[in-house]
């Protein structure tokens, strides 16, 4: 008999029919009652077993973790807690589990810690479950946005000759043997020896590549891993991570911003729409998570509400030298209880600026624009009639409560002369990026773009609080376990 999936059998009307359900064992009571999930949704199905008739060393198979399938009748259940159960006629055990070495046990309730040592196996713990189910229907939201819009998906390379983001935080790509690496006569590592015959790396972002192709096709968006070599060892940032970039051509910094708020709210709001028990399951956990914490530190909505509050108001938008002064006159920092104190226009903002912007301040998500160009990238457009030593450019970050930036982007630099000023004065090679230059050599115009770390919304929608947490295998300072 073909078997069903246990979400399919929970939402199923068909009683007192024979069916058959694959899974793994999350609990076995008093030799009867099991509780099988086979990663379909967060509820399990209860099997109740005719112990009398089935052989004690089938039933001693029976531990958490083991893989089984049940066949027998679906009925509705007498018990509290769900609608319907199986009547198990045949119990077969698919693979064992030793009770005694399966670290995931619901009865020792393994910390976030433990488990990220364990990140193979902690997939089978309904938290996890919960949050990858999310993953990958916000994931499936991010292409449905796009593709409902007219966007075409680029690949761009993993492999690549640039820096984006001219941090010079990159991981090399090198075939080249570290015993014996060939040298030019000035002992440089001769690059013309490697397997691409010049210095590569693994991409750190898609965008200039992104650019060329809005350029030709209009709108395109590339969602693909990107890679810094950040030692940042915190709750908030990974080596390895996936971005969403979308680029496109005529739009201005204030098309970027109604892009990128419509583009939250739209995959929000799926992720609300689909995943209803997964996220029920998440905020009752983050509420019995804030139980410990003091008054001060809970967050001030549950996690639903959090969500409901993003889709029902239009995002803050505020210049970031308005920003500045709100910060500058704000207790904490006159107080001096910020890390980082703001004295004067040209501060780069810290998590902790975002969050008082967002959470004390204005409590709801901001948009902030027109950045300092000297904390910003070459890339972004020099705003025009900027007086001298206060110059600022077309750039945009979305702050979001508990998380702080989830969106950086900018209105593009179109202007060749402008671009070739910028690049010259943070010496970056022209000709390395001549190919780059051609967008604004041949046909240039106006066009914007922003890129979203695809980690930071699902630790949003999830109301996780650890980064690590919400990729399968997070890749961090001295981690590339698994």
């Amino acid at each position: 008999m073909k078997h069903t999936k246990v979400k399919d059998l929970l939402n199923g009307t068909k009683t007192l029919q024979e069916v058959n359900a694959k899974g793994w064992v999350r609990t076995f009571r008093n030799n009867q009652f099991i509780a099988l999930n086979d990663g379909s949704t967060i509820n399990n199905i209860q099997c109740v077993v005719d112990f009398e008739n089935t052989p004690d060393e089938t039933l001693r198979r029976v531990t958490t973790g083991a893989a089984v399938s049940v066949t027998g009748t679906l009925i509705e259940s007498k018990g509290a807690g769900q609608n319907v159960e199986i009547q198990v006629s045949k119990l077969e055990i698919l693979g064992d589990s030793d009770a005694e070495k399966f670290p995931i046990q619901p009865k020792n309730k393994p910390s976030l810690d433990f488990l990220r040592e364990n990140a193979h196996l902690r997939v089978r713990t309904n938290m996890f479950g919960a949050i990858m189910r999310v993953r990958s229907v916000l994931s499936y939201a991010v292409h449905s946005y796009f593709q409902e819009k007219g966007f075409v998906y680029v690949n761009t390379p993993i492999i690549t000759g640039s820096d984006a983001e001219g941090a010079g935080e990159m991981f090399k790509v090198t075939a080249l043997p570290f015993d014996n690496t060939p040298r030019t006569e000035d002992g440089k590592v001769n690059y013309k020896e490697d397997f691409f015959e010049k210095e590569t790396n693994l991409t750190v972002s898609g965008q200039l590549e992104g650019e060329t192709y809005a350029m030709a096709l209009g709108q395109i968006y590339t969602f693909g891993p990107t890679f810094r070599a950040e030692n940042s060892n915190t709750s908030r940032h990974l080596a390895e991570f996936w971005m969403i970039e979308p680029e496109v051509a005529f739009n201005d910094l204030d098309d970027n911003m109604d892009l990128a708020e419509d583009f939250i709210q739209y995959v929000i709001k799926y992720a609300l729409d689909k995943c209803q028990d997964d996220l029920k399951f998440l905020e009752t956990r983050l509420l019995d998570e804030e139980k410990s914490k003091p008054q001060a530190e809970r967050s001030e909505m549950a996690l639903l509400e959090k969500l409901n509050f993003v889709l029902e108001n239009n995002f803050k938008r505020v210049s970031y030298t308005e920003a500045i002064d709100i910060l500058r006159d704000s207790t904490p920092n006159k107080k001096k209880k910020f890390q980082y104190i703001i004295n004067e226009w040209g501060a780069d903002l810290q998590s902790e600026h975002e969050r008082y912007l967002v959470e004390k301040h204005f409590k709801c998500p901001v948009i902030l624009f027109d950045y300092p160009a000297n904390i910003k990238a070459f890339y972004m457009r020099l705003n025009d009639n900027t007086e001298p030593g206060r110059e600022t450019v077309r750039a945009m970050d979305i702050l979001f409560p508990g998380i702080g930036e989830i969106v950086g982007g900018s209105e593009r630099e179109e202007r060749y002369d402008v671009l070739i000023e910028k690049m010259k004065a943070l010496e970056i090679d022209e000709e390395e990026l001549s190919w780059y230059l051609d967008t604004r050599r041949f046909g240039s115009a106006t066009h914007s773009g922003f890129g979203l770390g695809f980690e930071r919304l699902v630790l949003f929608v999830t109301g996780m609080t650890n980064i690590r947490d919400v990729i399968p295998f997070p890749r961090t300072p001295g981690n590339a376990e698994f």
